[in-house]
């Protein structure tokens, strides 16, 4: 999704402005988007929850299954987002926060490469004075809001780490004429989870864990969502097929 992240200066990017998503192929070829624990109650109507290594920090984090192969995202169709609720990461598309030399401080960062960036149409990020404009003020407050959601997330995948509740996710699943498994993946272990003591699971209702937990393990029957959606994308393919067939 970005392709050339860099911090936002004044000396660069006095001249720029942010179009406003208005179609999501910039996203069309992910099958996968990064969620934080805020976001769960909302996705998990929508979207099966699992759990990656990210082996950069060496750790566990939440995604939302967007497709069941590689550079596939079923979810958007005529570049358009086919769900009410869109994960966070998307929307602050093309805005991050990176990382600098002083701890616990963070700097607002633009994907220079992404098509709503631009000189002529949009938001300014700068107004003439050279102060921020609107939209960064905006970009700052929400990032930060975001950034301190995503130390709770992290908190929460090393806790779950600690304590050995993570196992592969064991799903096959039938695309067309293929028997395939679902791999790379990983959920929070329901068995290991019900022979917890109840001091450790006390803790985890004191630290708002036990919501989270349940709004992943209810996700995974989205899993199905995908297969339908699988499935009419297959068959529209084959009727597209038969249409523009010569017998």
């Amino acid at each position: 999704m970005f392709k050339n992240i860099v911090p936002i200066t004044l000396e660069r990017h006095r001249k720029l402005k942010v179009k406003s998503i208005e179609n999501f192929d910039f996203v069309k070829n992910i099958n996968m988007a990064s969620i934080m624990l805020h976001e769960f109650s909302r996705a998990a109507a929508t979207y099966p929850i699992v759990f990656v290594e990210d082996r950069q920090k060496d750790q566990f984090r939440p995604v939302v299954l967007l497709g069941l192969e590689d550079g596939e995202n079923l979810f958007v169709q005529a570049d358009k987002w086919q769900a009410s609720y869109i994960p966070a990461i998307i929307r602050r598309y093309p805005f991050a926060l990176g990382n600098t030399p002083e701890e616990g401080r963070f700097v607002v960062c633009i994907d220079e490469q992404s098509s709503l960036v631009n000189e002529q149409d949009g938001q300014p990020l700068f107004k003439e004075s050279g102060e921020p404009a609107e939209v960064m003020e905006r970009v700052k407050r929400y990032l930060a809001e975001l950034q301190q959601m995503d130390k709770f997330t992290e908190d929460f995948c090393i806790y779950m780490a600690e304590k050995n509740m993570f196992t592969p996710l064991n799903v096959k699943v039938r695309i067309g004429n293929e028997l395939k498994n679902i791999t790379g993946a990983y959920v929070i272990n329901e068995e290991r989870l019900n022979s917890l003591s109840d001091e450790t699971f006390l803790h985890l209702r004191t630290v708002k864990y036990i919501p989270v937990v349940y709004s992943h393990l209810s996700s995974l029957s989205q899993i199905e969502r995908l297969l339908s959606f699988k499935d009419k994308k297959i068959i529209s393919a084959q009727e597209l097929g038969v249409q523009f067939s010569e017998n």
